[in-house]
């Protein structure tokens, strides 16, 4: 039996929570529907549309619930982060809604579009080495210098919750829901909707979507370990992050199975949403997808309702995988 779900860093009233605090503050995405990728899978498909929330991607939720819920003290001090990704857009955008100053380190290699995009938001770029050990260190000396709060990409309990409102409004949308795709890096939004969605669902099956190349959640599950990222290579660049020591216990207890697929999956999967769904979706998104599509998928019995989170649709046009 699967550990009480309300052990964990962040529990269902922490998501019950978060769904008010971020209600006029992140958009409520759509669940569509494509009976062409349903007659492809072989069931009802429900797709969360998260590449059409703020900044394009699911983080915005669980950025804006931490910066929201920081009291004003700690809030006048700002908030820091280190991210070349969406999670550093969000939280710049959380704090601007807010008002505070928001510190975020980047990579020195991150894309001028993300750095012009996180400075766009009104903060404060610091540009480290491309190596998780300087982007913690120069963090870690921005908080020592600031007094800012560190909020972290996912493993955060605060980060979790937020993320986990996501799985609420699927739930309510579709109550029929058999079973929830979602791709997994870090494991906080795979970490939220476990919280939200068997704390409401308790029979729900939840998946967790990985490339083969950045494959760390497999190997944790399959060894019962928390195993660290090794060499990645992988299209779907969101995934690369290891799980941290608050998410993988809730995944370790509550997804039933992650679910491998090869980045000729992932990219066919990707343009089959852009054609079909006219949805613009990023590789990491199309991972949930290329599960749901994927032959080892198929096989599996008992789930005629399945959601489908598609994470972000961030993606850089000059660089489409099937653009030759």
């Amino acid at each position: 039996m699967p550990a009480a779900i309300d052990q964990y860093a962040a529990t269902l009233a922490d998501v019950r929570a978060a769904t008010k605090r971020i209600a006029v503050l992140a958009h409520r995405t759509p669940l569509m529907t494509c009976a062409t990728l349903d007659a492809l899978a072989g069931r009802s498909l429900y797709f969360k549309c998260e590449n059409l929330q703020k900044v394009g991607a699911f983080k915005f939720r669980g950025a804006c619930n931490a910066v929201m819920r920081l009291s004003d003290s700690a809030a006048a001090r700002g908030v820091v982060t280190h991210s070349s990704g969406n999670h550093a857009q969000a939280l710049a955008l959380a704090a601007k809604l807010r008002g505070i100053a928001a510190h975020i380190v980047m990579p020195k290699n991150s894309s001028a579009v993300k750095i012009r995009a996180v400075e766009g938001y009104g903060a404060k770029v610091y540009l480290c080495e491309p190596n998780q050990a300087a982007r913690e260190a120069m963090a870690a000396d921005v908080v020592a210098k600031t007094g800012g709060t560190l909020i972290p990409p996912y493993n955060h309990p605060d980060v979790i919750a937020g993320q986990g409102t996501l799985a609420l409004e699927m739930l309510e949308d579709q109550p029929d829901l058999d079973a929830i795709i979602a791709p997994i890096g870090g494991g906080g939004m795979v970490s939220g909707v476990c919280i939200a969605a068997r704390g409401i669902k308790p029979s729900i099956r939840l998946f967790a979507a990985e490339p083969t190349g950045a494959d760390d959640a497999a190997r944790s599950m399959k060894t019962g370990q928390l195993q660290p990222q090794g060499k990645v290579n992988t299209i779907a660049d969101g995934l690369l992050t290891a799980m941290g020591d608050l998410t993988w216990p809730i995944v370790r207890d509550h997804v039933d199975r992650v679910i491998n697929v090869t980045d000729e999956q992932i990219i066919a999967a990707m343009r089959m949403v852009w054609e079909r769904m006219k949805l613009v979706i990023e590789p990491s998104a199309a991972t949930s997808v290329a599960v749901a599509l994927s032959d080892e998928f198929k096989a599996l019995p008992g789930m005629s309702n399945l959601g489908v989170v598609l994470s972000g649709g961030n993606v850089d046009l000059d660089t489409l995988p099937w653009v030759r």
